[in-house]
């Protein structure tokens, strides 16, 4: 028995042939260009090197076993011991211009945390951050530093930190290290002893290595905070030539400080490097204000007003007496310069323009 098909042959050819036989679609040449232009744009951006997406990204992503929560938790924990054997900058001048340009820095950063900034009084030219946003600044740092724009590199590159939350990612990564050696543990005699101690040899060594692949971040990003910011990041890289510097009269000081970041000409290079490929020129940028200036004056002040009386022998020590108008204008009771009067009013910041 023969079953007749539902459709006719004719039916059938009326469906294929227009299909067939149709004209190909038009090109449109204009959008054949674009897709062709589009095709040669680098795919994938890397968000972490651009500074127009600063806020809108999640540097702090990656592996790490500590909520945000916690990680506040341990940083306060942290930052009340250091509280209580450093010595905190009280002086409301230095403590509200530090936490002022730091707090302006983490305003242009990607920090998901409320940053808590602080004074330490010593002479050594650092900073350093904790977990979950508690920062301090050295006295050594602004003393050291020749504008303002010398410290804001410095501070971004901590906020970086911060920002990446570096300190929990380390703390991650030393534990997986350590859940590593348990295994071996279990093998039992002196075999297995000396394999664990041969690892747990090894791991400084690796905590060296994440330790410099983290300040390296930290130096790109902080780069683009105070990019962002309004500051010449060349002064960045002048901070680190002036360390350098201190590195050839004082040999060693800055490796002791710097041990476990990368060496400082390797970072120099990269600095320039980066603000080169990543940022942007600018018509002017922030170089230093009168506030800086009147706050390294102040503490230098400080300093030599605490040398001076260290000892019980140098309150007997002879004093010189100046003649009115002799020069330099004495200091006022509370330790503060006293201010030209024709720069009162000049509060502007020192800029500098790009030819």
């Amino acid at each position: 028995m023969i079953r007749r098909l539902p459709f006719t042959l004719p039916v059938l050819l009326g469906l294929i042939v227009p299909t067939v036989w149709a004209d190909p679609p038009k090109t449109d040449d204009t959008k054949t260009d674009t897709t062709q232009a589009d095709a040669k744009k680098p795919a994938n951006k890397n968000k972490k090197k651009d500074p127009d997406a600063i806020g809108d990204r999640d540097v702090g992503k990656g592996m790490n076993w500590y909520s945000i929560e916690k990680e506040i938790a341990m940083g306060k924990q942290y930052a009340m011991e250091i509280e209580r054997q450093a010595k905190i900058v009280d002086d409301p001048v230095i403590a509200e211009y530090v936490n002022r340009v730091g707090q302006n820095l983490v305003r242009n950063s990607d920090c998901k945390v409320p940053v808590t900034i602080k004074v330490i009084d010593t002479d050594e030219p650092n900073a350093m951050a904790l977990p979950g946003g508690f920062f301090f600044v050295n006295t050594g740092l602004i003393t050291l530093a020749e504008n303002e724009s010398e410290i804001a590199g410095v501070m971004g590159h901590e906020i970086a930190h911060i920002a990446a939350r570096h300190g929990t990612k380390q703390a991650t990564r030393g534990q997986l290290v350590n859940l590593a050696t348990i295994p071996l543990i279990f093998m039992g005699g002196w075999t297995g002893y000396g394999i664990r101690q041969a690892v747990s040899l090894a791991i400084p060594l690796g905590f060296l290595q994440f330790s410099r692949a983290f300040e390296s971040e930290a130096d790109m990003l902080g780069l683009q905070y105070m990019y962002k910011a309004g500051y010449d990041p060349n002064g960045f890289v002048d901070f680190f030539e002036r360390l350098e510097s201190l590195n050839k009269r004082k040999p060693g000081a800055v490796s002791k400080i710097f041990s476990s970041h990368p060496p400082t000409g390797d970072r120099i290079v990269t600095a320039q490097k980066n603000i080169s490929d990543l940022l942007k020129e600018k018509p002017e940028y922030v170089v230093t204000t009168s506030e800086f200036e009147d706050v390294k004056t102040r503490l230098m002040s400080m300093n030599n007003r605490r040398r001076v009386g260290s000892t019980p022998e140098d309150a007997n020590r002879p004093t010189l007496r100046k003649a009115p108008g002799s020069g330099t204008d004495p200091i006022d009771g509370d330790g503060s310069d006293k201010k030209p009067t024709k720069e009162e009013s000049d509060e502007r910041p020192t800029l500098k323009r790009r030819n």
